[in-house]
């Protein structure tokens, strides 16, 4: 059963960072373009970062460029979103996601197949 698992949410003040880390069971991240979506209370979810299954292509949404990176570990199955100089605004409940190779960096949502549960974010002093 292939399946993702997101860690590392929780609360952090502003201007904090977090890293976020998506882990596979059931298959293997390398062959897939990963990315990271959030939705926050009351809004529509939306790609934040997405990564090509070689890594060369990367994509940030222009609210989190400058801030977060991401970046893969093949040899831990992982992907990770590091989250830097942390606003309120980025409040939200964080997913992974796996899409063909195809989908290369682009974050269009229906495109990817494989989703983990979420994990919380709480920015708030």
């Amino acid at each position: 059963q292939r399946q993702l698992v997101e860690s590392g949410g929780g609360l952090v003040q502003p201007g904090g960072s977090l890293r976020l880390s998506c882990a596979a069971s059931g298959f293997t991240l390398e062959y897939y373009a990963i990315g990271w979506f959030r939705q926050a209370p009351g809004k529509e979810r939306e790609g934040v970062s997405c990564i090509s299954r070689g890594g060369s292509k990367i994509n940030y949404a222009d609210s989190v460029k400058g801030r977060f990176t991401i970046s893969r570990d093949n040899a831990k199955n992982t992907v990770y979103l590091q989250m830097n100089s942390l606003l309120p605004e980025d409040t939200a409940v964080y997913y992974c996601a796996a899409g063909p190779p195809s989908v290369q960096a682009m974050c269009i949502e229906h495109q990817y197949a494989y989703w983990g549960q979420g994990t919380q974010v709480t920015v708030s002093s």
